[in-house]
């Protein structure tokens, strides 16, 4: 998995006053919190850092780079302004290499069904897997091959092998449907 680099400077002023300012000079006020640390560290990034690592379907790992001090950390939580979708907060949970982690892996689409080369329509029900394991462990995502899919057939979490790493999301989830439109239902029944 890729690891992607945040440069920030500690926040000295916890006051909200404080982070209005941090707002406006374009940075974003953050937070890191997890094993290892003994107490949460508030800190400021510039909003452009965070380009690459939010507004992507890609997932990184991350590597907070605090006026010196490295942790190692993955994305918990990004919050946005309701109306102009600023992105307003950030917290970043750390890990260590011995201890396992839940996170999110995307799920990408491989194969040709034939499902929808009869006419079938390709629908994504689940983006990405919550998974638990090791962070060296994790892939950039999950393939999932639709190679067998016929109409109104659908592939489910439970159908996923990992050796890796643990599978949270429920087995009964479906992650990928080829769905009948209703153009193929009315000739069906007309059969």
């Amino acid at each position: 998995m890729k690891t992607l680099e945040i440069i920030g400077f500690k926040r000295a002023n916890l006051e909200s006053a404080s982070l209005k300012e941090i707002r406006e000079e374009g940075s974003v006020p953050c937070v890191v919190y997890g094993p290892g640390i003994p107490e949460q560290i508030h800190f400021h990034s510039p909003a452009i850092l965070f380009r690459p690592l939010i507004y992507t379907p890609e997932v990184h790992l991350v590597e907070l780079n605090i006026e010196g001090t490295i942790i190692k950390a993955v994305l918990k939580d990004a919050q946005f302004h309701p109306v102009s979708e600023a992105l307003l907060h950030v917290d970043f949970m750390a890990y260590t290499e011995d201890r396992q982690i839940k996170f999110e892996i995307p799920v990408k689409i491989v194969g040709s069904s034939p499902g929808i080369a009869k006419g079938g329509k390709l629908e994504l029900k689940t983006r990405t897997l919550k998974v638990k394991g090791l962070a060296k462990n994790f892939p950039d995502f999950v393939e999932v091959d639709i190679s067998n899919l016929d109409l109104g057939k659908s592939f489910k979490v439970g159908e996923l092998k990992s050796e890796d790493f643990e599978i949270l999301t429920s087995p009964n989830v479906s992650i990928v449907t080829i769905g009948i439109p209703r153009a193929l239902r009315g000739k069906k029944g007309e059969e």
